[in-house]
């Protein structure tokens, strides 16, 4: 049976990072799904679907198909089987990606074809609610969460580093901000999933946090 990892968080909790590394560690599939949703809205892009009609979004979504695969070490987001991996990083997908996100059957349509993947490979996936909604039956859940503190610092030094002049506390407000949202949300709230593993990164570095998960995967 295949084995399914699922990591569940807060914005700048590390998820996608530590995720990568430990598919990458355990050559598990990562399960890109932000990397889904915008396959999803360059169908509807080259479809010619504008984000506003519901119906035109709703009756495509069957026809859609997405999968995650790997070739030679690098990910492949294939759309009806033609990789589209260069295609999905523009802005224009993204603008799309923000606006169709908002429609259930998107979403319905992409949890089943997640759902679909996780059945068939060994796979790591994170969000905000993968462990009580898309994975329910993983074998694993973390909540991965650090402090506001810690997670405003680490973006703050990213910024910095980048050559930008960010300022430390309307980082933390906004990750506050964002926290709240996206506990309080409608459609699958971020919370810590009955079974899931509390882990708190504010003081792990990187191959810290993906030792103790491997290690809890044993």
């Amino acid at each position: 049976m295949a084995y399914q990892i699922a990591i569940d968080g807060p914005a700048g909790a590390g998820k996608s990072t530590i995720a990568k590394k430990l598919a990458k560690k355990l050559e598990y599939i990562y399960v890109d799904t932000g990397a889904m949703y915008r396959a999803m809205a360059l169908y509807f892009i080259r479809n010619h679907i504008a984000a506003s009609d519901k119906k035109e979004i709703e009756a495509a979504c069957q026809k859609v198909e997405i999968e995650i695969a790997y070739k030679n070490g690098e990910q492949q987001v294939l759309l009806n089987g033609e990789n589209v991996t260069g295609f999905i990083r523009t802005e224009e997908v993204g603008k799309m990606t923000s606006a169709i996100s908002v429609y259930p059957a998107v979403r319905q349509k992409l949890v089943e074809l997640q759902r679909t993947l996780a059945a068939k490979n060994n796979v790591i996936m994170d969000g905000r609610d993968i462990g009580t909604c898309v994975l329910p039956q993983a074998q694993l859940k973390i909540y991965l969460t650090a402090s506001a503190e810690a997670r405003a610092e680490r973006r703050h030094k990213e910024l910095v580093e980048k050559g930008g002049n960010p300022v430390l506390e309307e980082i933390k407000k906004d990750i506050e901000e964002r926290d709240f949202r996206d506990m309080n949300r409608e459609i699958s709230p971020l919370k810590q999933a009955e079974d899931a593993i509390f882990l708190d990164t504010s003081h792990m570095g990187i191959e810290e946090v993906v030792e103790a998960i491997i290690k809890l995967k044993r």
